[in-house]
């Protein structure tokens, strides 16, 4: 009897330090999450238009790694302002005192900010050497698209 239970004990403080692990922290999540920022309203310019988009026609998605930006566009109304065709830009930012600023193509965009709904807004007539009237400001909705590895 003495026999099995020091075996008993033995197989059970095996599997007892072999079960164990140093870290205990649970395991990060691998999921990697990609922002995308839908055009969702263009207002302004020297006409003072006021444009409308449903999601999934303008997504701007910032590489922020390589600083490029990818750009979809399947806007097909030549009167909606859009900013940019479908395609790659370098960008960068700059930032001013307490504002940031977008530069794209290495021309400055404008201003940009996102606001406590978490929508992404550049403003043209805002710029790092003054400001001005006939930009437009693109007001931008975000998405998060999930990948997992």
């Amino acid at each position: 009897m003495k026999k099995k239970k020091v075996l008993f004990i033995g197989l059970f403080s095996l599997l007892v330090f072999t079960s164990c692990s140093i870290n205990d922290s649970p395991n990060p999540d691998p999921r990697i999450r990609v922002p995308h920022w839908h055009l969702i309203k263009t207002t302004g310019g020297i006409a003072g238009v006021d444009h409308e988009f449903p999601l999934e026609t303008v997504i701007w998605t910032f590489d922020d790694a390589n600083s490029k930006l990818m750009v979809v566009n399947k806007n097909t109304d030549d009167t909606k302002q859009d900013a940019f065709d479908a395609g790659t830009y370098p960008f960068s930012i700059k930032k001013v005192d307490d504002k940031t600023f977008l530069i794209i193509n290495e021309d400055e965009f404008g201003e940009f900010e996102i606001d406590d709904k978490k929508r992404l807004i550049i403003n043209q007539n805002n710029l790092s050497e003054g400001t001005g009237a006939d930009g437009f400001v693109y007001t931008f909705h975000r998405t998060i698209e999930i990948i997992t590895p």
